[in-house]
């Protein structure tokens, strides 16, 4: 995957045009992806939905929503050719200064027990282990535990 001409890195609303390039991230990264209808409900009940283009190529994507003072980060994911370039911190730290500017004075959010990539930038950006969900993912061989971080805001 090569970015287009322009090499700067823009944050924008999703669009529904932007869902197939959204489905190809999350089909790079996770063996049981979100389904499309997931991300077109997103979109239709108004969450905040965001992608990260480098050029004119979405490397990164991110669903939120946002009610009764607080803020659930659902989804926020980086293709894989594109990870630890930064690209995930400013699509996080985004969403969480729209999640601030719409009143939240918390975000929650869960990652997989074996996610270390994303469980260390929650953990850089300054989020705290406030519980476990077991079993919450599907895997391979079963379930998974999530981890429930939060942020005060």
């Amino acid at each position: 995957m090569n970015p287009a001409v322009d090499p700067t890195l823009h944050l924008r609303p999703m669009q529904a045009p932007d869902l197939d390039a959204v489905m190809a991230c999350e089909r790079a990264n996770y063996e049981f992806p979100w389904q499309e209808e997931v991300f077109v409900e997103c979109l239709r009940v108004g969450y905040n939905c965001w992608v990260a283009e480098l050029g004119r190529v979405v490397v990164a994507h991110g669903v939120m929503s946002v009610g009764a003072d607080e803020c659930h980060i659902l989804n926020l994911c980086v293709h894989p050719h594109f990870q630890r370039l930064g690209f995930g911190r400013r699509l996080l730290r985004r969403l969480l200064g729209l999640a601030r500017r719409r009143g939240a004075d918390t975000a929650f959010l869960e990652v997989r027990v074996s996610n270390q990539g994303a469980r260390g930038l929650y953990a850089a950006e300054g989020f705290c282990e406030i519980g476990t969900r077991r079993g919450y993912y599907p895997a391979r061989n079963g379930r998974e535990d999530a981890v429930v971080l939060a942020l005060a805001l």
